[in-house]
């Protein structure tokens, strides 16, 4: 299938996509999916998040600690950029909403090497919430209780749909296991997210993760330099990432060092940097990938059948 999506023109386009539609793994996942997203709103809404419209274009966005090609258009004598996540709007409204979260579509223009991953889309969702003054370890709970109730909302509307994935869903026994990064790459080593992924049987939280494997704006640990207070979730059975999050850095002076550590300028994030002049206060939160969520659940080989229209890395599609 992946061979066949690397043709581009129109008329074959149009024809795969009228092919993945019609695929039955597409559309059990499509509704499996249906009743993810449902559970999680409602899960969110019933402990007090509001919920806000997504941005889709902003002179300010994601910087990510990873490659990716950067689009944008020019209007207005700015640069808006295609969001890759809305973490700085997140943090901007939580400061007077305090409890939020967006089912957010995210452009993210992946290098050709990820087309086979089976994990990546450049075009995808994901749910993404930050609440203001609580900790990390707060947002661990509220993410493990949200999944759980989530994959007993499917347990209990999709039946049919498992039957025929053959896939049995249920909630995890709470806490999940953890482990640091630090630990995980020592015990692994450098492929340490997709072993630790495949030998498990229940989601693992990666905490403790160090400054230079993420963005400048994760906070740092008061008496533990060069440790950020972030989780990364990770699916078992090899599906790999389920979330990503963290508390926030806040502070002025913090935010510029952090900028300056990574080799990017105050002017790149002013329109952050400039409320943060003016003081914020602490907030932490993630994102879940609604996409690998359903893949998980679903067992698929490609996250790219969770999607009626995907967008692979490499591929152009409808």
């Amino acid at each position: 299938m992946l061979k066949q999506m690397l043709k581009s023109n129109v008329v074959d386009g149009i024809e795969r996509s009228m092919g993945h539609l019609s695929d039955p793994r597409v559309l059990s996942s499509i509704r499996v999916q249906s009743t993810i997203r449902q559970s999680l709103r409602e899960s969110l809404v019933r402990r007090g998040f509001l919920e806000i419209s997504p941005t889709m274009l902003s002179p300010l966005t994601d910087p990510l600690n990873h490659p990716v090609y950067d689009p944008y258009i020019t209007a207005y004598g700015e640069k808006l950029w295609l969001t890759k996540s809305m973490i700085f709007h997140k943090q901007i409204a939580v400061q007077q909403l305090g409890k939020i979260f967006i089912m957010s579509p995210n452009i993210r223009l992946e290098t050709e090497d990820k087309l086979s991953s089976g994990r990546h889309l450049f075009e995808f969702t994901q749910i993404d919430l930050e609440a203001l003054e609580t900790t990390r370890e707060e947002m661990i709970c509220l993410a493990e209780e949200i999944i759980n109730e989530a994959l007993e909302r499917v347990a209990a509307v999709n039946s049919a749909e498992l039957e025929f994935l053959k896939r049995k869903v249920k909630p995890f026994r709470r806490p999940f296991d953890a482990i640091t990064y630090l630990d995980a790459r020592e015990k692994f080593g450098d492929d340490f997210e997709s072993k630790l992924s495949q030998q498990s049987e229940s989601p693992v939280w990666i905490v403790d993760i160090p400054i230079e494997a993420r963005e400048f704006y994760d906070r740092e640990y008061p008496d533990r330099p060069g440790i950020l207070r972030d989780m990364d979730l990770i699916w078992p059975e090899g599906f790999q990432e389920a979330l990503s999050g963290g508390e926030r850095e806040f502070q002025y002076d913090r935010i510029l060092e952090r900028i300056r550590r990574k080799n990017q300028t105050e002017e790149q994030f002013r329109w952050f940097t400039e409320l943060a002049r003016k003081g914020i206060r602490m907030s932490s939160g993630f994102g879940i990938g609604i996409e690998r969520f359903t893949r998980f659940v679903c067992g698929l080989e490609h996250v790219m059948l969770t999607n009626p229209f995907p967008k692979v890395p490499g591929v152009v599609s409808l």
